[in-house]
């Protein structure tokens, strides 16, 4: 079972680290500096930093970095990863047109 960050306790300002530009998440172009950032902002967990960021929420919906986010986020925490829960995964969308559904063959009717 996960337990939840204490909220009360001061991680202090962000301060610009030298490889805060890498980009973490490829899909929505989110850098490390703006996840550390985000993090010191106030926001101490993945579902936080991913609505409020995007990562994880592009077209690999995070299989490229949602372990890169949540090894982050409990980095400047000073928490270890497993105290995190993780993002959600989700199947990706794509539109579809009709004439895909309607030239679908019904088996077993």
């Amino acid at each position: 079972m996960n337990m939840s960050v204490d909220r009360t306790r001061d991680f202090g300002e962000y301060v610009p680290a030298p490889d805060d530009d890498i980009i973490i998440c490829r899909c929505e172009e989110v850098t490390k500096g703006e996840i550390r950032r985000a993090v010191r902002d106030g926001m101490f967990n993945v579902h936080e930093v991913r609505r409020f960021l995007r990562c994880g929420m592009g077209l690999c919906q995070g299989q490229t970095c949602a372990r890169l986010v949540r090894t982050l986020i409990a980095r400047e925490l000073g928490v270890p990863p497993g105290v995190l829960d993780e993002a959600t995964g989700r199947a990706p969308a794509r539109p579809t047109e009709m004439y895909v559904f309607a030239n679908e063959k019904m088996e077993g009717i």
